[in-house]
């Protein structure tokens, strides 16, 4: 090609690329050289510029540039590797976006095929989306795939890896992944070795989730302690006193212990199991009553309270201070007993499953927009034998809850008209809300056994609602993509938060009341200020969607579960990840800390619970995370598996002890 022919490709590529003042200047400086018959141009030069025209319309240059990009990553110095890896799926995500955008759709399908696998353990959901992406207007209306295009990935790498990718793409010449390395991604480059592979999650974020925004949110102040004059902190300051005839009814044999337990496998089960399983985390705090918070708890800051709090009446004060009294110390030492309720022949209705504060009553929301809620102490007084008679050995006791027997065995709820995604009971147990795809939230009496409000406010289905640990007030998630405030004596909603880029899928009360957590498809959590409806914190780490969220008890910390079966735990005040609790192998579906915060419970899709202790994981230093290789940033205490249970619920009693529900699979 001579000279004249590479002049006309340079033109129509800035003409391209809307380069007026640069086609300007060039054609200026053609014609001084035509007069002063200037030397031809490099050789090297003509390629380089050919090179970059022929990228703007060959679509085998993106599968070309982006597989040798590829061999290349994957036959690096195992020490740089794991960072170099991390390139490729925002690299392989805009090429085949690229692609699309330019009208090479069948090109566009057989790249993303190619390639797809290699991302499918970590990005399965964003592929699933990125799918469906069929021509250029899908990129604009879909806004997952906008989102990405308007905004760049972040990505944490060392200067030597960083070194070794430019060195890479100037010696092979590849100007297709050059550019869209250099107009996709920001590289946080940091001196030093690489990363580790475990703090993967924490190194590689899209920006379209908002690290900027994060950083800059997370530096508002916010104020984690606990309530002043709280019941616990009233129960301290007496000492947490207690009777000698109490102590003397808190006593149990080990023998007694053994032969309740092996009761309780037989199918005892109901009002008469419960009373042997608070004896027995009686005796396993050796008859003596501890103090209500632990020295975690008691060191909190203490707060005042942004919301009105309703009045406990003195009742069931007495009754909440009595269980702060019997509650048992828990440590990695002392595990919890554990009373798991399993759901039979519901036939693959149940979507939820709730239990009250005391593990009394049991509700659970079903597809046909049904709400059943078993008594145990009537449940107790049933005669007859389970068809499941010790489904769970593992677990002390176990319930069974047939949720489609002839003689009735709960209290049917009907009231919506679509699926029940969510139910939640107020912390005294004398009402319980339901949320459905109908959009509406309800509050039922559990006394009455009716149905007393209705609250609409949201425009989509609503995906959880939680009570607030004084009750009164609750807080709801939507596939609106918001999250409300509301109280029970109002029928609009107090506040609206509104902020997350996909549905909000869980809620979690702060332990003050002043905050309120929200998980999202968006793969963050965001922190709320429940009096202004600010944003306070954005929690950035997850690859899937936020699942679960807890709180700890003395409110300094919060654990998240995600859909790919990873819980991470976050430090409010400063809005990092403190450790990865990783074991599960599927979607974490509830998450509660003990009452003390030494433990974490989990429960799984993966028809497991576990006990993870949380005092190393959140008193581990940065410092000596890098000096331990992080050996120490999460422990596994104990997995507890159902033969064939997924886990719904998770709910620490006020006296420590665990219960958890699920609803029987068919075993294989």
């Amino acid at each position: 090609m001579d000279e004249e022919e590479i002049e006309k490709a340079v033109i129509a590529y800035l003409k391209k690329k809307g380069f007026k003042q640069t086609e300007l200047a060039l054609q200026e400086e053609q014609q001084l050289r035509n007069k002063n018959n200037s030397p031809s141009t490099d050789p090297d030069i003509y390629k380089h510029i050919l090179a970059l025209s022929d990228a703007e319309n060959v679509p085998a240059q993106y599968q070309e540039g982006y597989s040798k990009l590829r061999s290349w990553a994957y036959s690096s110095l195992d020490l740089y590797k794991h960072e170099l890896l991390r390139v490729l799926y925002p690299v392989f995500i805009h090429c085949f976006m690229d692609l699309v955008a330019k009208g090479h759709i069948q090109e566009a399908r057989a790249f993303f095929n190619s390639f797809r696998e290699d991302h499918e353990m970590m990005h399965s959901r964003d592929l699933q989306k990125l799918e469906g992406v069929l021509s250029p207007s899908h990129l604009e209306e879909m806004e997952f795939a906008h989102s990405l295009r308007q905004s760049k990935v972040s990505i944490k790498i060392c200067q030597y890896s960083y070194d070794l990718l430019i060195q890479y793409l100037h010696k092979t010449q590849s100007i297709t992944m050059l550019g869209i390395i250099n107009e996709r991604i920001n590289f946080q480059v940091s001196p030093g070795q690489p990363s580790s592979i475990s703090d993967d999650a924490e190194v590689f974020t899209l920006v379209g989730s908002g690290h900027d925004a994060a950083n800059l949110v997370n530096r508002k102040e916010i104020h984690w302690g606990l309530l002043e004059d709280s019941l616990g902190e009233r129960l301290e300051k007496a000492g947490g006193r207690i009777t000698d005839s109490d102590k003397a009814d808190g006593e149990v044999k080990d023998g007694e212990l053994e032969e309740n337990k092996k009761r309780s496998v037989d199918g005892g089960k109901g009002g008469s199991s419960l009373k042997k399983l608070k004896k027995d985390k009686v005796a396993a705090a050796t008859g003596k009553a501890s103090r209500s918070e632990s020295s975690t708890a008691s060191g909190a800051p203490r707060v005042k309270p942004e919301l009105t709090l309703p009045i406990i009446p003195t009742e069931v004060e007495h009754s909440i201070l009595e269980d702060l009294r019997n509650r048992v110390q828990l440590s990695s030492m002392t595990l919890p007993s554990i009373s798991f309720y399993t759901f039979i022949n519901t036939h693959n209705g149940l979507n939820c499953a709730s239990i009250s504060h005391d593990g009394s009553l049991v509700a659970g929301g079903f597809s046909d927009s049904s709400l059943k809620v078993w008594d145990m102490a009537k449940l107790g007084q049933q005669t007859g034998n389970s068809p499941l008679q010790g489904e769970n050995e593992l677990a002390p006791n176990e319930n069974i809850l047939n949720a489609n027997a002839k003689g009735r065995s709960y209290t049917l709820y009907r009231g919506h008209s679509g699926p029940v995604y969510s139910t939640t009971f107020s912390p005294f147990g004398d009402f319980f809300l339901s949320s459905s795809s109908d959009s509406t939230i309800r509050l039922w009496s559990t006394k009455l056994n009716a149905n007393l409000v209705c609250y609409k406010g949201h425009n989509y289905p609503v995906w959880d609602v939680q009570f607030s640990p004084v009750g009164h007030y609750f807080a709801s998630a939507s596939h609106d993509r918001t999250a409300r405030i509301w109280s029970v004596d109002r029928i609009q909603p107090l506040r609206i938060m509104a902020g997350h880029l996909s549905d909000v899928d869980c809620v979690q009360w702060h332990s003050n009341c002043n905050y309120v957590a929200t998980g999202s498809s968006d793969k963050t959590v965001r922190l709320w200020d429940v009096q202004s409806g600010e944003c306070v914190r954005i929690f950035i780490g997850h690859r899937s969607m936020i699942s679960s969220l807890a709180m700890s008890p003395d409110g300094r910390y919060m654990a998240s579960g995600d859909e790919d079966g990873k819980i991470m735990m976050w430090d409010l005040a400063s809005g990092r990840c403190v450790s990865p609790l990783v074991g599960h192998s599927s979607c974490v579906w509830s998450l509660s800390f003990s009452c003390e915060g030494s433990l974490l419970a989990s429960g799984s899709a993966d028809c497991t619970v576990k006990i993870w202790d949380v005092t190393k994981s959140s008193k581990v230093s940065k410092n000596e995370e890098n000096k331990n290789g992080n050996t120490n940033r999460l422990r596994s205490l104990k997995t507890l598996p159902t033969k064939s249970t997924p886990v719904y619920a998770l709910q620490f009693s006020r006296r420590n002890l665990l219960f958890a529900a699920g609803a029987l699979t068919k075993i294989a």
